[in-house]
């Protein structure tokens, strides 16, 4: 029995990341649905699927853990931009502020087919999710059930216990919130596309040789940096390179480590040549330009989830 629930823990965990807007919160979200589900297995009378069962479960952890939550966000809902001359990106906020990195090896299926694989990526992209958690925890699960999981009506309203015109209803106010919301549209990650590959090789050379000029031909004209928990972001390559090339210049000789995360292409950054941790760097792109770039520093517990050495 442990070995069939645990088929669905990646899963889970993905739904879990996308109530809750933290990779740590959904392990422990999804470790607490699988002692539930241990201990209640034996009452568990077969009325309906084995994955709805748990599912109802994980709900149910879910919105219990969001009943004491504050909304996670992105610096870019704090406030406005700020320069990149400045020399204070203010005091660092606490982890529970911030939309957090998930890697894709944890909430993506093994072997899944591949235009699954994309819907997935998509689904779990930092815009996308950051867009999620402005609906209501009970929309959200509706809008995730039935826009990301393909759950029918009858059956969300089955595992939330309500009708299904309570169901069609709160989809529709989560649309509504989710369009008001406007999740940036962005290229789906395809490791093996030419144009996105060339992209990421030459953004690796740009910012391993800190070449300024190169890096900043590679931004859309309206690409953000941002570097949670620091609430200071920027936007524009202009004053981008300026922060670069002033209060961030100690990136200069750092290295960096291709990942996954958030179904995105993603680095491992070590200053010092490659001595210091310093950010997980994820990037989303449109149209063969970067238009984001989010350097997480919480790297002494970002870097072990990921799997990451203390150095290169």
């Amino acid at each position: 029995m442990a070995a069939e629930l645990d088929t669905f823990r990646a899963e889970l965990t993905g739904y879990c990341y996308r109530m809750l807007g933290s990779a740590f919160e959904a392990e422990d979200a999804v470790q607490d649905t699988m002692v539930k589900a241990w201990r209640g297995y034996q009452d568990f009378e077969g009325r309906a699927s084995v994955r709805s069962w748990i599912y109802r479960i994980a709900t149910n952890v879910c919105l219990d853990m969001l009943a004491a939550a504050q909304r996670r966000v992105r610096p870019m809902d704090l406030g406005p931009s700020g320069s990149g001359h400045a020399t204070d990106p203010g005091e660092p906020r606490p982890d529970r502020v911030w939309l957090g990195p998930v890697p894709d090896a944890r909430v993506l299926p093994e072997g899944a087919d591949p235009a699954h694989l994309v819907a997935e990526r998509e689904s779990i992209r930092l815009a996308f999710v950051a867009a999620l958690q402005h609906l209501p925890p009970r929309q959200r699960v509706v809008l995730i059930l039935r826009e990301v999981l393909a759950w029918s009506a009858q059956e969300v309203a089955g595992l939330l216990g309500v009708s299904v015109p309570s169901v069609n209803s709160a989809l529709q106010r989560a649309r509504a919130t989710l369009a008001a919301a406007s999740p940036s549209a962005g290229d789906t990650f395809q490791p093996l596309d030419e144009v996105q590959r060339s992209l990421l090789a030459r953004y690796t050379v740009a910012f391993q040789t800190y070449d300024l000029r190169a890096l900043t031909t590679l931004l859309h004209e309206d690409a953000t940096l941002s570097m949670p928990p620091l609430p200071l972001w920027l936007r524009g390559p202009s004053e981008i390179a300026a922060w670069m090339s002033g209060t961030g210049s100690g990136c200069r000789d750092s290295r960096l480590v291709p990942v996954a995360a958030n179904g995105l292409p993603a680095f491992a950054q070590y200053r010092d040549g490659g001595r210091t941790p310093w950010s997980l760097i994820v990037l989303e792109t449109r149209a063969g330009r970067i238009t984001s770039v989010t350097n997480f520093l919480d790297t002494a517990r970002l870097f072990p989830l990921f799997g990451l050495p203390a150095h290169v």
